[in-house]
């Protein structure tokens, strides 16, 4: 991992704008499962991220592993790259919105 426990910690917790309550909801609605890209299965890359995002924040921080902590980073880095692409308008109810909350990361907060 490049970055040190604390710096992943804390730009995770930056990007992830979303409590595990809300990402729990959000992962539930049909929105949250239409978005996303799959890799041959039924779930989306992001849902699957969502569901491990959650459990991530219900962790105790000793109790987190390298694995963890290399998923938390690649939250991050999803999260930096999609923001770059937001598209014009209201993006309220867009398929680019619905990706971003499926990675913890609500852009109308």
């Amino acid at each position: 991992m490049t970055d040190d426990r604390d710096t992943v910690a804390a730009k995770f917790g930056e990007v992830v704008n979303m409590t595990p309550k809300e990402l729990e909801r959000w992962l539930e609605t049909e929105e949250s499962r239409s978005a996303g890209q799959r890799d041959g299965g039924d779930e989306s890359t992001g849902h699957a991220s969502g569901r491990r995002i959650v459990e991530l924040m219900h962790t105790r921080r000793a109790d987190l592993s390298d694995q963890d902590y290399a998923h938390m980073n690649k939250v991050v880095g999803y999260v930096h790259r999609h923001l770059a692409q937001r598209p014009s308008g209201d993006v309220r109810d867009t398929r680019w919105r619905y990706s971003l909350m499926n990675w913890g990361h609500d852009p109308l907060k």
